[in-house]
């Protein structure tokens, strides 16, 4: 079953300390947004790739395009102010039954993640992959802080998987600060989440460190 991906490309890279946004800054020889859009072309050649962008990053991109003689195909829809405005504006192109919404700083996706998602999707209207904790959490209150139980916790990666009536009516409420994922907002609009195992590897490249985590992947 084929589906629709909005690969989400907004950060200015502040947290990185780089002069250009971190999803254009090259691993491997190719910019970490071209790996990105990699993956779900491999899973899926057919699938509807759409990348949001902030404006003034446009023709960058498209220098980059040309520089790695990229030639997937994919659709360009200008970013919004927040996260929340650049997907809005990418559902209202969107062909399929079936949406994800991807982190474009994420370029280690599995292809066997994917496939749980799609598989979980199709099932159940909902799919977003987590990884159980390793560690020892606490909480904090007020100055201090108290033991939980980190089983009662996932840490949630993307892609994640939607059925595209569902997404649509999730983006009907308005923006507000607690809208933290698209997860949180379907939620928020009353549907129930699915989730399944995400991989490990699957981060989101955000600090210098994370970036040498993704270089011994993809170099």
């Amino acid at each position: 079953m084929s589906f629709s991906v909005i690969i989400t490309a907004g950060g200015i890279g502040k947290r990185m300390g780089s002069e250009i946004p971190k999803q254009f800054i090259e691993i491997g020889g190719l910019p970490i947004l071209m790996h990105t859009i990699t993956c779900f072309y491999k899973f899926d050649s057919n699938c509807q790739i759409i990348l949001t962008l902030p404006k003034e990053w446009e023709n960058f991109w498209k220098e980059l395009i040309l520089k790695h003689t990229f030639n997937i195909s994919h659709t360009i829809v200008s970013g919004g102010i927040e996260r929340y405005d650049s997907i809005k504006n990418a559902l209202s192109i969107c062909e399929n039954e079936i949406v994800a919404v991807h982190d474009g700083v994420r370029p280690l996706v599995s292809q066997d993640t994917i496939c749980r998602c799609l598989s979980l999707v199709s099932e159940t209207g909902s799919a977003i992959p987590t990884l159980i904790l390793k560690e020892s959490i606490r909480k904090i209150v007020g100055k201090l802080t108290e033991s939980s139980e980190r089983k009662d916790f996932l840490t949630v990666q993307t892609p994640q998987f939607f059925l595209f009536d569902m997404l649509k009516n999730a983006y009907k409420i308005p923006f507000h600060s607690a809208i933290t994922d698209d997860a949180s907002l379907v939620e928020e609009a009353g549907y129930n989440i699915s989730v399944c195992p995400g991989n490990e590897e699957n981060i989101k490249i955000t600090t210098p460190f994370d970036l040498r985590i993704a270089e011994t992947f993809l170099v």
